[in-house]
């Protein structure tokens, strides 16, 4: 095996082998806590810009299949495990991680100390760093990661928003170059049909695919705008409700976006989820801020204040609400008992409503697969 090694911007290196793709790429680096579902997360658009690091110590066991995808292809930037299994065990196996990764000209690292990589990004927090298998001189990579461009103020939106409207069909999205063909996969509970049907308009700032299918279960005619579309041109297709998606990146920098939003709120109902939870948050007269290292996993404790419930939700965000600078005409509906942040809020007067977690999972578990029929609900 060919070796590579991994530069933060602090002067720490790791050195193990390669597996995937080969060059040089940059990133925030960061970690998932999921055991689990490494393809769901290699194709989500939220981790554009990033490198991450699997806490489970064994990733690649199953392979990769057709229905785990939820975008047009890998979206991060490099990929780091403790162990990458070399064979795919499980019989919906179309091919193996690592063949995977390297069709899409993804770094994979392996080999190396994961765990001391995620202590470190606890304790010092997420932070700028380069894999590489070709430049390992450690000096070189250092100088390299602290050269490369950081996380905050970067607009990812543009890369991965689709370029035109479509109607959603479950189909592939006609803007990806995907490395696989995807079936309409993406198992969940079903949330019921309600008989009449609504249309909802998406602005996709970098969609999970699985989001769209939720909302096809619960009852919506689904089409997908790009999410610099503006708010006449989402007004002019007349919806009964607009849904924020996640994606990538620093929501402060993403100023035609909240505009958008803005000029939506109050005229007809919304749902953000990840991002659009915290664009909907800016265009109600708030402010965001980045979180030490994120919340990234399937297992992170949410309560409910309207239902007086406890969540267990999935997530991926390193950006969220800051519950101090909202308005008092919004309200904070939802929020992470790990350490308090916000990760829900609706407007008190207006039908608008969001969380910053995936509801849709994929991956992760379904408690609030509710939220769609809410948002069904708040159409009739």
């Amino acid at each position: 095996m060919a070796r590579a090694a991994l530069a933060l911007e602090d002067g720490t290196v790791y050195v193990g082998d390669s597996f995937g793709g080969t060059g040089t790429a940059s990133g925030e680096v960061c970690f998932n806590t999921s055991m689990t579902c490494y393809q769901e997360i290699l194709t989500d658009p939220s981790y554009r810009g990033q490198i991450l690091c699997m806490t489970a110590p064994q990733i690649g066991n199953y392979g990769v299949n057709p229905a785990d995808i939820e975008s047009g292809g890998v979206q991060m930037a490099g990929f780091v495990v403790r162990e990458a299994s070399r064979i795919a065990s499980n019989f919906t196996a179309t091919g193996t991680l690592s063949d995977y990764l390297a069709a899409a000209g993804v770094i994979g690292l392996t080999g190396i100390d994961t765990r001391a990589l995620v202590r470190r990004l606890r304790i010092r927090g997420a932070m700028t760093g380069v894999v590489s298998t070709e430049i390992l001189d450690p000096e070189e990579l250092v100088r390299v990661a602290r050269a490369s461009p950081a996380l905050v103020g970067r607009d990812l939106v543009a890369e991965v928003m689709p370029r035109q409207r479509r109607e959603w069909t479950d189909a592939l999205d006609a803007d990806a170059l995907p490395l696989v063909q995807p079936t309409t996969g993406g198992v969940m509970p079903s949330v019921g049909r309600p008989a009449a049907e609504k249309h909802v308009v998406a602005l996709d700032y970098g969609m999970k695919w699985n989001i769209a299918r939720h909302l096809v279960s619960s009852g919506c005619r689904v089409t997908v705008l790009p999410g610099r579309a503006s708010a006449a041109e989402v007004l002019a297709l007349g919806p009964d409700g607009v849904f924020l998606s996640n994606g990538p990146g620093d929501p402060e920098v993403l100023g035609y976006c909240v505009d958008t939003v803005r000029g939506l709120v109050g005229k007809v109902p919304m749902f953000g989820i990840c991002l659009g939870h915290q664009l909907l948050g800016l265009a109600c007269g708030g402010r965001t801020f980045k979180l030490k290292f994120g919340h990234r996993g399937a297992n992170q404790p949410v309560l409910d204040r309207l239902r007086d419930r406890v969540e267990i939700t999935s997530q991926n965000h390193g950006f969220a609400v800051d519950e101090a600078s909202l308005p008092a005409d919004v309200e904070v509906t939802h929020v992470n008992l790990n350490d308090g942040t916000v990760e829900g809020l609706r407007h008190r007067t207006l039908p608008a409503f969001s969380v910053q977690y995936h509801p849709e999972a994929a991956s992760g578990p379904h408690d609030a697969a509710h939220l769609f029929q809410r948002f069904h609900d708040l159409m009739a």
